[in-house]
Formats: structure tokens, C-alpha cells, sequence
């Protein structure tokens, strides 16, 4: 059989279990991901050139050549990961990656100025922009503490960049006509055990209420906070916690975003989509894969996250979820790597689509427990690859096997020719 052949064996295959394909594939089309920046540089951005590279919290391992050393190049690389991506996505910047022209603009004084170049070349490619605040790498960072920080002056300069970004992020909503998710996460927290959690916590709920003093259009900006469990220099206290930015959130009128990678090795943040949801309306998420640790692995088409799409489509509110991908992995194929990551995100959705909940959900209702597994079960062998790939030339992207080839040609003629 041809591979359209292939597709409508598929479809019918799948609606013999009263699952409507091309119900699915229209809202897959409607998905848009947020593809992280960072992965094209190793989280280096483009400050002055005496800036630190990551750290701060933020480890990239390896030294693959070909990372992309200037605007030019990670826009050039972004366009290639979008062309290789099945319909349209956004694209999530951090502060550290303004059009700064050689000039050391320190991260309290950026501006939608140094942001403009880039709101013009998202306007060209049809591509809408989210930001992150950048509060790792700068010296100010360096005592592991930002807006929890003891010290007035330090906690001050970071309130500003705070406040600077919201600013820049309401300007780049505004211009691209919806909204802009501006994300906050700061690596605050001590190595070891630390008596005085409750004092560091009020400096930094004082800190986020002067950041959000300023109310800005919803249409334009929404702000989202990231929890962390521990991290590189933080093993035993994390000042943003999960319950802390929950307790903050819910009573401040923000959005949570769960990291994969930011919790327990054995926690799932699948589980905390039902439990929020009968509170909030919207969520944030970014995707990782750890790997014993928060180890921002490239992200694949694993247990964990089918069961994270799942919960999403099971919760009726799949269009006020925004999802976003958080990983950097510098031992292998920069663009390859954002290929696979965004690709597995999309093909766990159209998994998730593909389930037949109210089938499943009758026969948990019913007590039919063996039914409800042994249905699962058997979805795990029917032809998803067939409708990937119907998806896939719908939105005139390449197939799987067509992958390798293409980012291996991008590697030859582009960034192999990086020194």
C-alpha cells in the first residue's frame, strides 16, 4: 500500500474504536509549541562578550561544533527547526538574547528596544514570541540568592529586570496581536540546610508584588511563575517552591508553570493536571526530560509525557493550556535535537487525541476495570505512525524518515561550516 492507502486503513482501524482521526488531526493543527531559543547556543545569549555563559543553575554538558554565535545565525537556525516542525509554533526568547549591538546593557536597563529587531522578524515568519527573565549568569547571582536576596541593593537591581521584562513582553503582546507568556525563574536557594526558609520566602513574596505592581492588557501579557524542586547549588532549599508559587499564584491572579524536570525523579506532573484545573483556567507547561536529576535531556516520546498529553486532552481544556519546550543538550545536533524534542511533544498530543476517552471512561465507570486496561492496551499497536505521517504532509513538514537527511544537510552546509 502507498502511504495515503496507509492513512485510511489507519483511520478506519481507529474509528472501528470510535475514535473520529480527522477530529484529532484539526485540533493538532490548531497546537501551537513553544520552542525554546536556548537550545541553538547552549544557553549562551548574546550580552557583551566578557558576559558569563550559563550557570547559576543552568549546566550544558558537551561540545558539539556548529552552535549558533550570533543573531544571526540562531535565527537562521530557529527558521530551519520551524520548517522541520508540523504547523505553526511560537518561539520563547530570554532577556539575555536582545539585539544589544556590541553595546554592555546590564539586565536592569534592557528595553523593548533591544527586542525590537526580533518582534520584526517573528511579524516575517508569522511567529509569536514569548519571554523569560534571565536571572542566572551575571554576577549579581553569583550568592545564589536574587529576588530573596538579604542584600537591598541586589534584590532591587532584579526587581527592575523583572519589572523591565513584563514591560517587554506586554510591548511584543501588543504588537503580535496576542498574548505574550512572560515566565519567571530564578535559581534562588542554598546548597545546604538553611534555618531561616520563612524569612527568604517573605523577601521573595515582597519582591513578586513589587514586579507585579503594574498591571498590564491580559490581551497582551500574562504572567506565569516556574517552581523548582532543587537544583545545582540549591540541594537542600529552593526559595520558589512548587507550593510557594502555588500559594502565590492562586492568590495573586497568576499562571503556574510545571517543568517536567522540577520535581521528584518519580513525581509526574501529569498527576497536578486534574488537581489544578478545578482552580485555575489556564497553565503553563514546559517540557524536559530528566534524567536522575533535572538534566534538561532532550525531550522524547516517553511514558511520562503520553501520560502529560493525555490528562491535558482528558481535561476538556487543552486550548488554555500553553506548552513549551525547556531542554539543552550540547552533545549531539543542535537542530536535530530540536527536531526530535518538538516532534515527540506533537506525536504524544496525537496520541492523546487519538484515545477513546469517553470509551475508557465508561468502562471506569462501570467498574470494568480488565475492559479499561485491556482498551489501552491494545491502542498502544494500532498505526499512529500512518496518521504522523498524514499530519506531517498536511502541514507540509518532512516524515521521520525523511528526517535525518535533512538535518544532516543543514549540518553540511551550514553549521559543519562554523569554526
Amino acid at each position: 500500500m502507498n502511504d495515503q492507502q496507509l492513512f485510511h486503513s489507519a483511520e478506519e482501524r481507529y474509528s472501528e474504536l470510535g475514535v473520529e482521526v480527522q477530529s484529532g488531526l484539526e485540533r493538532l493543527a490548531k497546537l501551537d509549541l513553544s520552542i525554546h531559543c536556548w537550545q541553538a547556543d547552549d544557553v549562551g545569549g548574546f550580552e557583551t562578550p566578557d558576559a558569563k555563559l550559563a550557570g547559576g543553575g543552568i549546566q550544558v554538558t558537551g561540545n558539539y561544533p556548529g552552535k549558533a554565535r550570533s543573531l544571526e545565525e540562531l535565527r537562521a537556525d530557529l527558521q530551519t527547526v520551524f520548517a522541520l516542525l508540523p504547523g505553526k509554533h511560537r518561539l520563547a526568547l530570554h532577556a539575555s538574547y536582545g539585539d544589544f549591538a556590541g553595546k554592555k546593557i546590564d539586565r536592569d536597563q534592557v528595553a523593548p528596544e533591544h527586542f525590537q529587531s526580533w518582534a520584526e522578524w517573528a511579524s516575517t515568519h508569522g511567529i509569536s514570541l514569548d519571554f523569560n527573565s534571565t536571572f542566572f549568569s551575571h554576577p549579581l547571582a553569583d550568592s545564589g540568592f536574587t529576588l530573596s536576596s538579604k542584600n537591598h541593593e541586589v534584590r532591587s537591581f532584579w526587581i527592575c529586570h523583572a519589572q523591565a521584562c513584563r514591560e517587554i513582553g506586554a510591548f511584543l503582546g501588543e504588537r503580535q496581536g496576542n498574548p505574550c507568556i512572560h515566565n519567571l525563574w530564578i535559581p534562588d536557594g542554598a546548597k545546604d540546610h538553611t534555618v531561616d526558609r520563612f524569612g527568604y520566602r517573605r523577601l521573595l513574596a515582597e519582591s513578586l508584588d513589587a514586579i507585579y505592581e503594574r498591571d498590564y492588557d491580559p490581551g497582551c501579557l500574562k504572567d506565569s511563575l516556574e517552581s523548582k524542586l532543587f537544583g545545582i547549588g540549591s540541594e537542600a532549599f529552593v526559595v520558589g517552591s512548587h507550593e510557594f508559587y502555588l500559594g502565590y499564584a492562586l492568590s495573586r491572579g497568576k499562571l503556574i508553570c510545571l517543568d517536567s524536570g522540577h520535581f521528584h525523579p518519580t513525581e509526574s506532573i501529569a498527576d497536578k493536571v486534574s488537581a489544578l484545573f478545578q482552580f485555575v483556567e489556564e497553565l503553563v507547561f514546559h517540557v524536559s526530560r530528566p534524567m536522575r536529576w533535572d538534566s534538561d535531556h532532550v525531550v522524547i516520546l516517553s511514558d511520562e509525557l503520553r501520560e502529560l498529553c493525555a490528562e491535558l486532552v482528558r481535561s476538556g481544556k487543552l486550548e488554555r493550556c500553553h506548552v513549551g519546550l525547556d531542554f539543552f543538550d550540547a552533545t549531539l545536533n543542535r537542530i536535530g535535537s530540536y527536531a526530535i524534542g518538538a516532534r515527540a511533544t506533537l506525536k504524544a498530543f496525537l496520541m492523546a487525541l487519538l484515545l477513546p476517552h469517553e470509551r475508557l471512561r465508561r468502562y471506569e465507570e462501570s467498574g470494568d476495570f480488565f475492559a479499561r486496561l485491556g482498551l489501552l492496551e491494545e491502542m498502544k499497536g494500532l498505526p499512529f505512525g500512518a496518521v504522523w505521517d498524514e499530519h506531517c504532509r498536511r502541514m507540509n513538514a518532512p516524515l521521520d524518515r525523511e528526517l535525518i537527511e535533512r538535518v544532516q544537510r543543514y549540518e553540511r552546509d551550514v553549521t559543519g561550516r562554523r569554526q
